[in-house]
C-alpha cells in the first residue's frame, strides 16, 4: 500500500489532547481538519430525530461543516448544531451507536471524502487502523484517566455546563471499556503508529514531539 505524506492520524481515547494536537498541526501545515468525533455525534443527533439507519444515511448530506479558527461549526438544514453536539448525552448516545456497523458503513464514505490536495488530519479513534490505513504519519494519543477527567472536566466547566467530576471519571472508564472491547473498530494503535502520552506534557510539548516524529519519519 502506497502511504499519502498528506494525511495524518491522530487517534487516542477521549480527553487525551488529540483535538487540541489535530488543531495545532493544522495551523502549522495548513492541513483541513476532520473531527469523526463530531461526525458520529452529528450522526447520534440525527439519528435521535427519527430513529431510523436509513433515514440518518440520507439526513448526512444535509450537513455542512465550517472550519473556523476557534472550533468546527455543523450546520443542518442551515441551522446550527455545534452547542448540541457537544453535550454529554450527545456524546454517550455518539459512543453507544459507534459500536454498530450499520452507523460505521453509513459514516466510512462521508469521513473519506474529507481527503483533499491540501492536505488532512484526521482526529478520532480509528482513523489510522481503519478509515485511513495508508496515512503516512499515524499518532495514538493518550493520558491516564484522573488527567483525562480533570481536563474534560474543565473543558465542560468553560462551556458553561454543570458536571459531577465523579460521574464524569466514571462516563470515562465505560466509555473507555465500550471503545476498547467493541468487536468493530475498537481502540488501539496502528501497528506503525507514534504513541505519545500527554499526561505530564502541555500541548506545546505535545505538538513539538509530533513535529519530531514526523521528521524522523520523513
Amino acid at each position: 500500500m502506497k502511504l499519502n505524506s498528506k494525511i495524518i492520524t491522530i487517534d487516542g481515547p477521549s480527553a487525551s489532547g488529540k483535538g487540541v494536537l489535530s488543531k495545532k498541526l493544522s495551523k502549522h501545515l495548513n492541513f483541513e481538519i476532520l473531527d469523526s468525533g463530531l461526525l458520529y455525534r452529528a450522526y447520534a443527533y440525527l439519528f435521535n430525530l427519527n430513529n431510523d439507519h436509513d433515514q440518518t444515511k440520507l439526513d448526512l448530506k444535509k450537513l455542512n461543516f465550517r472550519n473556523d479558527p476557534a472550533k468546527i461549526k455543523v450546520f443542518f438544514e442551515n441551522r446550527e448544531i455545534s452547542n448540541d453536539l457537544r453535550l454529554e448525552d450527545c456524546a454517550k448516545n455518539a459512543s453507544e451507536l459507534s459500536a454498530k456497523k450499520i452507523t460505521r458503513d453509513n459514516l466510512i464514505l462521508l469521513q473519506r471524502s474529507f481527503i483533499n490536495d491540501k492536505g488532512l488530519i484526521a482526529d478520532g479513534r480509528d482513523m489510522g487502523t481503519v478509515v485511513f490505513p495508508e496515512a503516512k504519519f499515524k499518532f495514538f494519543i493518550t493520558a491516564n484517566q484522573e488527567i483525562r477527567t480533570e481536563r474534560r472536566h474543565k473543558e465542560l466547566q468553560n462551556r458553561g455546563q454543570k458536571v459531577n467530576i465523579r460521574d464524569l471519571k466514571m462516563d470515562i472508564i465505560n466509555r473507555d471499556k465500550l471503545d476498547r472491547e467493541r468487536i468493530l473498530s475498537p481502540l488501539l494503535p496502528a501497528e506503525d503508529s507514534i504513541i505519545i502520552d500527554t499526561s505530564s506534557l502541555s500541548p506545546e510539548e505535545v505538538f513539538h514531539s509530533a513535529l519530531n516524529s514526523m521528521d524522523t519519519k520523513k
